[in-house]
């Protein structure tokens, strides 16, 4: 049976379980969002606590701050920060939409903790909370936990990617295969030239987001309610901004305007972009590989993919391809999300942006799915398929777009002849070629042959 303790806010008083760390206001908080089951996102709470940790120190630098107090609230920090007491964070991502709650939520639980490890008692509002606000918090705690996961973990997890691909692509230079276009036969390229593409979409990727992480090193921190700094001293964002900085990876600086930091979204509208063009590259990535992986016997075959699973609960031997299905999945995913955080930004009513909440479990979900589905993409797809040569080489020979190399000597016109009729007899387009021109056999066996073909330029007869 559940004991409860008594406690008391501006609303008066409410019962709140009693081994619980957090207090009041996170019960009220969980009495009326009952709604999705979902939590906010542990990364974004340790943010919080990373936050509030440097806020202590810099109150506690001014005088502001009781050395004892500031002390205790930096340990309490230090711990949830690290991931510690992470049950006792039960608010919805369904909140009020300036997210007040988990502001108060992380408030109360590290004054709890405080106030144990000072020995005296610890304010949620009066010490913890000095000199914010919620208004500076959460948009502080959307671009800090962002820039952090982008640089730590999803850069790194498309580098790896990149280079899983690299690998595989110079190690299959010498593969010749049928290129597509429109899902239809057309010249041939190597799997070197073809999986390059695929590393180039990832590099690219990547630079876009780390053009957008000086946005988030932006912060609204110190612009407190609406971005006049009430109630925080005149230095405080910077004093902030440097202690975070000193303790993190990335250089954080105080925004130009916090009025604009505390409005808006836009930064997390642009790095959301940013993240869906990473998704619509892996689901790119992902269904070429289905399609190369696709038959053995009815579709192109050009590659086996690694065979994980039973394909089927009815058809034995069957086997699909379900790394890059789930990796599609996610990509849809990220993009659905990017719908959300775009729709959830146009809501910066005045001072402050109210559907903060959504915005950063949306944006983080968003960067753990791409990170780690393109680790294992590169470890579960791309680094272990294997290439059918035989299957490749068959349809290369028979391929009668191979003839565009002839266009340069024989014209466009005499060349579509040469191609339709080596469709309609299924025939090799070497050998119809031979027929219809005057052109010699080991000069067509020059201009067509498919390898020399990769390297483009113009044929000379």
């Amino acid at each position: 049976m559940t004991r409860y303790r008594i406690e008391k806010d501006s609303m008066g008083e409410l019962q709140v379980p009693e081994d619980a760390l957090y207090g009041v206001q996170t019960q009220r908080a969980i009495d009326n969002f009952p709604i999705s089951g979902i939590v906010m996102p542990a990364e974004f709470i340790r943010t919080v606590a990373l936050i509030k940790l440097c806020a202590a120190r810099v109150n506690g630098a001014l005088g502001l701050l009781d050395a004892r107090l500031a002390d205790a609230i930096c340990r309490a920090a230090g711990e949830v920060q690290q991931g510690k007491w992470h049950t006792q964070f039960p608010v919805d991502v369904f909140q009020t939409g300036s997210g007040t709650s988990t502001n108060m939520n992380v408030n109360e639980v590290l004054a709890r903790l405080a106030s144990e490890y000072a020995g005296c008692p610890v304010s949620p509002n009066d010490h913890v909370n000095m000199s914010q606000s919620s208004n500076d918090v959460i948009p502080t705690a959307i671009h800090v936990s962002a820039a952090l996961a982008i640089h730590s973990e999803l850069l790194p997890a498309l580098q790896y990617l990149r280079e899983t691909i690299q690998r595989r692509a110079s190690e299959l230079a010498g593969v010749v295969k049928t290129g597509r276009t429109h899902l239809m036969d057309a010249m041939p390229l190597t799997l070197e030239q073809e999986l390059g593409a695929w590393a180039q979409q990832l590099h690219k990727g990547g630079e876009r987001l780390q053009s957008v992480l000086g946005q988030l090193c932006e912060l609204a921190q110190g612009g407190t309610a609406v971005g006049t700094g009430i109630n925080a001293p005149r230095d405080f964002a910077l004093r902030f901004c440097q202690q975070l900085s000193d303790i993190s990876a990335l250089s954080f600086r105080p925004s130009d305007s916090p009025f604009e930091a505390i409005a808006c979204q836009d930064t997390a509208v642009s790095v959301s972009g940013q993240l869906k063009a990473v998704a619509t590259s892996l689901l790119k990535i992902s269904n070429d590989l289905r399609w190369m992986n696709s038959g053995p016997l009815a579709g192109f075959g050009e590659i086996s993919l690694p065979a994980l699973q039973p394909g089927s609960s009815i058809m034995p031997g069957k086997v699909n391809p379900v790394i890059p299905e789930a990796v599609a999945m996610v990509a849809v995913q990220v993009t659905g999300n990017d719908a959300a955080i775009c729709a959830a930004a146009q809501s910066g009513n005045f001072q402050l942006n109210v559907m903060l909440p959504v915005i950063a479990h949306n944006l983080l979900q968003s960067i753990r799915l791409l990170a780690s589905a393109s680790r294992v993409l590169a470890d579960k797809a791309i680094a272990g398929f294997s290439v059918n040569r035989e299957t490749i080489d068959r349809a290369l020979a028979r391929n009668p777009i191979l003839v565009t190399a002839l266009n340069p000597i024989v014209g466009y016109m005499k060349a579509a002849e040469i191609a339709k009729r080596a469709y309609a007899e299924q025939r090799p387009v070497l050998d119809v070629a031979e027929e219809m021109t005057e052109l010699s056999r080991p000069e067509l066996e020059r201009l067509l042959d498919p390898a020399a073909l990769t390297h483009g330029g113009v044929s000379e007869r």
